[in-house]
């Protein structure tokens, strides 16, 4: 919950300040905070086994290219901007859902602190994650326009989830597993730094397979059983 007003309140204080600010401005402030979550992606990155994410990537990618998600995220998001959003811009309205959904979904912050807050009612790392995820909403719903705010519907589902169902999952979301997932996901954070520091045009989206081939290779030769 407290991640979902965080992003709300940074991403208000954001809009507020769109359109007063000027391009270069703009656009130098998104390339430095690019450049800070090129940085967050790395360090998740490296807390992974390296074939786990290679393997987790590649076929991730190939199979989001064929179920084309990331058209289909962004029509989705399109959609949404035209119920919602009618004088904006469907592309902008999709990249701003799009890129800060994955940012504050991904990660182990976003599980870690769930799990702590439902299994042992310890909100700090939630608390941390918060204040991170308010700060970069503010900056990037100042570019990015009025789809970063709803990004905190996503999160406040994902997170809520993870919390409600901790005590049922704190066997299986160990430390080590929660690595993994983490180094896949830093790979998709640094990615999406890149599209925001040096404008390239990976589709993160596709590559959301990878969490669930990093499930399967985990638990097939990581776990020490076989299934």
């Amino acid at each position: 919950m407290i991640n979902a007003i965080a992003i709300l309140i940074g991403g208000g204080l954001g809009l507020l300040l769109m359109g007063k600010i000027s391009e270069s401005l703009a656009k130098g402030m998104t390339r430095a905070i690019g450049l800070c979550v090129c940085i967050i992606g790395i360090s998740s990155a490296l807390q992974g086994d390296i074939i786990l994410m290679a393997v987790s990537i590649v076929i991730g990618a190939f199979l989001g290219e064929l179920l084309a998600l990331d058209e289909g995220i962004n029509r989705f998001g399109r959609w949404v901007q035209s119920k919602f959003n009618r004088g904006g811009t469907g592309n902008s309205f999709a990249e701003g859902f799009v890129t800060t959904t994955l940012l504050f979904c991904v990660g182990a912050m976003a599980v870690v602190g769930s799990i702590d807050s439902g299994l042992r009612d310890d909100q700090s790392v939630i608390f941390t994650k918060s204040v991170l995820d308010g700060v970069f909403s503010l900056i990037l719903a100042s570019t990015m326009g009025v789809g970063v705010l709803f990004s905190a519907f996503p999160v406040l589902i994902y997170q809520g989830s993870i919390e409600f169902f901790a005590g049922f999952l704190q066997d299986v979301f160990t430390d080590t597993l929660v690595a993994q997932i983490a180094g896949v996901g830093g790979l998709m954070i640094f990615g999406i730094g890149t599209n925001t520091a040096l404008d390239t045009k990976i589709k993160i989206a596709n590559l959301l397979p990878g969490f669930l081939i990093a499930l399967v290779y985990y638990f097939l030769f990581l776990a020490g059983g076989n299934l």
